[in-house]
């Protein structure tokens, strides 16, 4: 009996955060400098979760570390579904394992849903001569090829590493904060090469501005259907990346389950499929059950890759 009251006792206060839930503002965290794409598909989200909710829903810019910065924010914060994550899974699965003492991991968070993928692509401005990325590993076995990424151990970064694993051809790599940086440099003529996600470089492809060469994705991205994917190009090396939105850990399980269900119909709303259209990011809702047990699988499997690939943690 006693312990019957107990788990009552326990259970009240978290039915009762269920029902107020949110209370206030909710914040949602962008892991990286500002101007990608997750700025434009964040805010629609955000607009979403206002009009469900009733709340306010701030975005805050939080660079630095290739997401770290943002996302330990995120894991200190109060586990009470008022401060979340929207990153790729970079910050989460891939960060632990190439810096030491990172403070975070998977199990520093709560994951709520995955949202959309981030297709990662090669880009040579308009007026290179190189037209595939087998080209452009030819032009790298002559000279030194510079190449941009959004950060160090990024993932766009991690599949040019892959294509040095698959061809041994290297390229000198200069991590920038965000993918606007180094594709301006791009265009400016000043690095070789970018590798970036599809998104954040879709009004520069439109207009003719750079090239977009090859995608790393299992599939042609939808919006570019002439462009091979790096295996498509007899290159094995394919990166994908999930981005959801994650909790900290030990937030309730019925305040998860509100966010779940306000991820899901955002995802399916049409404003929200519409600025992720227009900005060329598939669409691809996971629920937090297939997103949890995705961001733990990806976890190992970069411990093993990384291990792999040779590299080692800093």
């Amino acid at each position: 009996m006693r312990r019957a009251l107990l788990a009552l006792a326990f259970a009240a206060p978290i039915a009762a955060t269920a029902q107020t839930f949110p209370d206030r503002p909710i914040t949602i965290v962008l892991p990286y400098a500002p101007g990608s794409a997750s700025d434009a598909y964040g805010r629609a989200l955000g607009e979403h979760f206002t009009r469900l909710m009733g709340q306010p829903v701030v975005l805050t810019n939080r660079d630095g570390g290739s997401g770290v910065v943002g996302m330990r924010f995120v894991a200190q914060s109060a586990p009470d579904g008022h401060t979340l994550g929207l990153t790729p899974v970079t910050p989460v699965v891939v960060q632990p394992h190439m810096v030491r003492n990172l403070g975070i991991g998977p199990d520093s968070f709560a994951p709520v849903c995955g949202t959309n993928e981030n297709v990662i692509g090669v880009l040579v401005s308009a007026q290179s001569p190189i037209r595939d990325l087998p080209a452009l590993v030819e032009e790298g076995r002559k000279r030194s090829l510079t190449f941009g990424s959004p950060g160090p151990n990024s993932l766009p970064q991690l599949a040019v590493v892959r294509v040095t694993r698959a061809t041994g051809v290297e390229f000198s790599h200069i991590p920038f904060r965000g993918d606007p940086p180094h594709l301006n440099e791009l265009i400016a003529g000043r690095i070789d090469f970018s590798a970036a996600v599809v998104a954040s470089a879709s009004g520069l492809i439109d207009g003719d501005r750079v090239r977009l060469i090859a995608v790393f994705s299992a599939r042609r991205h939808p919006d570019y259907p002439n462009v091979p994917t790096a295996r498509e190009q007899g290159i094995d090396a394919q990166q994908l990346s999930q981005v959801g939105i994650y909790a900290p850990r030990g937030t309730p399980e019925p305040v998860l389950a509100k966010l779940e269900e306000a991820c899901r119909t955002g995802t399916e709303d049409e404003a929200f499929r519409r600025v992720a259209a227009a900005r060329r990011v598939p669409v691809n809702y996971m629920s937090r059950a297939d997103f949890t047990a995705m961001v733990h699988s990806e976890y190992e499997a970069y411990g093993r890759i990384l291990r792999e690939l040779g590299v080692q943690p800093e």
